[in-house]
């Protein structure tokens, strides 16, 4: 791959691996810097070195490779908040009692069914200065209306860490709001929240002020609602208002990423703003004004558009391209990618562990590098051929390169993307341009009926497509099993298969055929490791009991609520062991798996004198004394699921620690499993 002769991208790849190398092994802040400076003082030797004499340009290289590996681990343990002594979470009193916690609110989030949620900072905890984010829950009847960006409040309660998966294979949200830098979450009482007067006014405020004073005027001309909620998404990155159903729509539809502002925003608005000014001539003058005009536009879109991953990354790439423009030289794609990768993770490496991050430059690198070799097979004179073609091949290649990432992370694959691209990129353009023109007029307060009615019935046709097309739900593919080892398989094969096709040789068709045998191999190793695990799982859910005996592939249910089947957290666990349902059965009171005899009691707590079980399963809140069940059966652990009442699980634990016996209670410490 020529990309990676560029010394540019060797570096890169060296502070990408420091950056993973930081965040799996966590290694001690104290260890790093020392080795860092003497290799920096290294390199400036060997620089120097290198005038005089070639031998020493290999050393050179590598040490480079070395520093730009050590600045990727100090660049995350830097900006890694928790690692500040003054970060929230270092101060473990407000993790135990109730604190006065002052914070400012930095950011709304969509609502839960009972909360209000938001991002705030945190400024003071009992009146000593902390800093932070953390997660804000206020219960939607306390408050009369949303508080706004800016605002200072001052909440007694007591911070709660972020809570790990508590069943197996569940989406890790704590992780999820780790990699944000949110290490806790605040469950507000509205009667001990006070809200002061003063609000700080920082560009998060103007920038909230402005997104609310543009959706208000809009409002104003009775755009319809939910072309409305697709607006702001497309245009002010707030997806907070899109209803659930719209939102599934885009994504069995395979647009999903036009619902988030990104390169292909960002594309279209470079392309109409270089259009616009194209009357300012290209003298040094002109130029220089020009540039200004495109980097000023761009990054007042980005602080609009809410600063996230995707818009960072493509505002700074398409500045380089602008960059690029103004001193007359031909881009280089595959060095703007790279730098902009560079510059982001140097100021936010967490951005690495985005989704959107990684789905986004991969669509990029696969669009630049595989589109060409696609459009050399055919060049259709015909523009309306050519226009289609190329269409076909941007979203095929873009396809192609976040497939495996896709699957990795969501499990299903939109069979009709060719279509939804073909149809929804024209459209998306039009929308696009109407839009800009739209709220930059809506943000000056003076509303265009003409061109805000055009605007809005052109997302209500966006959104009529993508309902169409969303219905053939035959051509969605779900539940599709893929872990981490397939994941890199089948990029291996998809890199290689683009490297035949660029240059077709024998040496590389073994390649090709090398990575198929891999894969196939890992799918063998898969399937083989899959049939030989036997386990017996107690899940944790809510007012109810399910419990999953695997064997290999093959799941038996048990449970006395058949809605409980129906469950998110058993589909995950199912896609992730690559297995299926085989049978449902009403929960009994005995259960065996391998040695264990296991007693299962449920509300009426009947239980015979003589069962002698190893473990004993307490469902349903069962009207026991467990003192006497415990000198009775004598269990060696008891279980208590999510179906009982927490106000009796401390009792029970207390009356289990009285006779050395472990106590494990789902609802306190996740899910149990016997394998």
């Amino acid at each position: 791959m020529k990309v990676l002769e560029f010394p540019l991208a060797r570096i890169t790849i060296s502070f990408l691996l420091g950056i993973l190398t930081s965040y799996f092994l966590l290694p001690n802040p104290n260890l790093i810097w020392k080795p860092t400076l003497v290799l920096l003082l290294l390199l400036s030797l060997l620089y120097f070195g290198t005038k005089t004499d070639q031998k020493f340009k290999l050393f050179f290289s590598i040490t480079t490779y070395l520093v730009s590996f050590f600045i990727g681990i100090s660049s995350l343990i830097v900006q890694t908040e928790s690692f500040r002594k003054t970060n929230y979470s270092n101060y473990e009193s407000a993790f135990k009692n109730n604190a006065l916690i002052t914070l400012i609110i930095r950011e709304p989030l969509k609502d839960s069914y009972y909360n209000q949620r938001y991002i705030a900072i945190v400024q003071t905890i009992d009146n000593k200065n902390y800093s932070g984010r953390v997660l804000i829950n206020i219960p939607k009847k306390g408050l009369r209306k949303k508080l706004e960006v800016g605002t200072i409040a001052q909440i007694k309660g007591q911070l709660q860490k972020n809570k790990k998966p508590e069943n197996p294979n569940q989406f890790d949200y704590s992780n999820y709001l780790k990699n944000k830098q949110i290490y806790a979450q605040l469950y507000a009482n509205p009667a001990t929240i006070k809200i002061s007067t003063e609000l700080q006014k920082n560009i998060w405020y103007y920038t909230a002020k402005l997104n609310s004073k543009i959706t208000q005027n809009l409002e104003k001309t009775h755009f319809n609602k939910e072309a409305l909620a697709v607006a702001t998404a497309l245009l002010l990155g707030q997806r907070q208002d899109i209803s659930p159903d719209i939102l599934q729509n885009y994504q069995y539809a395979g647009a999903i990423h036009i619902l988030s502002v990104s390169g292909l925003h960002v594309g279209i608005i470079f392309l109409f703003l270089n259009f616009i000014l194209k009357p300012i001539p290209n003298t040094k003058k002109g130029s220089l004004l020009k540039l200004g005009i495109l980097l000023t536009c761009l990054f007042s879109f980005a602080l609009i558009a809410g600063l996230s991953a995707s818009i960072v990354r493509s505002v700074t790439m398409f500045s380089f391209v602008a960059i690029g423009l103004h001193l007359k030289r031909s881009v280089n794609i595959y060095h703007t990618l790279i730098v902009s990768i560079l510059l982001i993770l140097l100021f936010q490496p967490n951005f690495l562990f985005d989704v959107g991050f990684q789905l986004s430059y991969l669509a990029v690198f696969f669009i630049i590098w595989f589109q060409p070799i696609l459009t050399s097979y055919w060049k259709p004179k015909n523009k309306i051929l050519k226009y289609i073609w190329d269409i076909l091949t941007v979203s095929f290649t873009a396809q192609i390169g976040t497939l495996p990432l896709s699957l990795y992370y969501f499990h299903q694959f939109p069979g009709l993307f060719f279509i939804t691209n073909l149809i929804v990129i024209p459209l998306l353009s039009i929308i696009m341009l109407l839009g800009v023109i739209t709220i930059l007029l809506a943000a000056t307060g003076w509303i265009n009926i003409w061109l805000s009615k055009p605007f809005e019935w052109s997302i209500l046709l966006l959104n009529k497509i993508i309902n169409f097309i969303a219905s053939f739900e035959q051509f969605i593919i779900k539940d599709i099993p893929f872990n981490l080892l397939l994941l890199i398989c089948t990029y291996a094969l998809i890199i290689t298969a683009i490297l035949w096709l660029k240059k077709p040789q024998f040496n590389k068709l073994l390649l090709v055929l090398l990575t198929i045998i891999t894969l196939q191999s890992s799918l063998i190793y898969n399937r083989w490791t899959i049939q030989n695990q036997e386990e017996w799982i107690v899940f944790n859910l809510k007012r109810k009991t399910l419990i999953a005996h695997r064997t290999g592939r093959a799941v038996s249910l048990y449970t006395n609520d058949s809605i409980a089947t129906k469950n998110p957290i058993l589909k995950s666990y199912l896609i992730n062991n690559f297995s299926y349902v085989d049978q449902i059965k009403p929960i009994k009171h005995t259960a065996y798996y391998k040695s264990n005899k296991i007693l299962i009691l449920d509300s009426i707590g009947i239980y015979p004198l003589n069962a002698e079980p190893d473990i004993v399963l307490l469902t349903k809140t069962p009207k026991i004394n467990l003192d006497r069940v415990l000198t009775t059966l004598k269990p060696k652990l008891i279980i208590a699921d999510g179906s009982n009442y927490k106000s009796i699980l401390e009792q029970w634990k207390r009356s289990c620690e009285k006779q050395n016996i472990p106590f494990h209670a789902t609802a306190e410490k996740g899910y149990f499993l016997l394998n």
